[in-house]
């Protein structure tokens, strides 16, 4: 069963995971090191980077290097920046508004 990106994203443990292999590809004994869990707790998180595939294994010899999937990321982005725009002009205008209140506060 194909795990939805967004329950993938929302575990802290799956996003540092991400993290770490954005830097360099590592074995999931690697990824279990940097965790207080275990192997196969690690394992379950990696499962679902998998099955999103924001995550490819690559097979070397006998261990499995899991590598970062870039081109699915930027295709989240792509979906999120539909969003941004509208986001950066209310933004925009709500600082305008906290300037002007400051401006008339200041002038009291």
């Amino acid at each position: 069963m194909k795990q939805d990106i967004f329950q993938a994203i929302a575990d802290p443990t799956r996003r540092a995971i991400l993290t770490l292999i954005a830097i360099q590809a590592l074995t999931p004994n690697a990824m279990a090191e940097k965790f207080d869990m275990t192997r196969q707790a690690v394992s379950k998180h990696i499962k679902v980077l998998h099955e999103c595939d924001l995550i490819k294994p690559e097979h070397l010899g006998r261990e499995i290097y899991y590598h970062f999937n870039a081109k699915k990321m930027q295709e989240f982005d792509h979906w999120l920046a539909q969003f941004r725009q509208g986001w950066e002009t209310q933004f925009n205008q709500l600082d305008k508004v906290l300037s002007t209140l400051k401006t008339q506060k200041n002038e009291k």
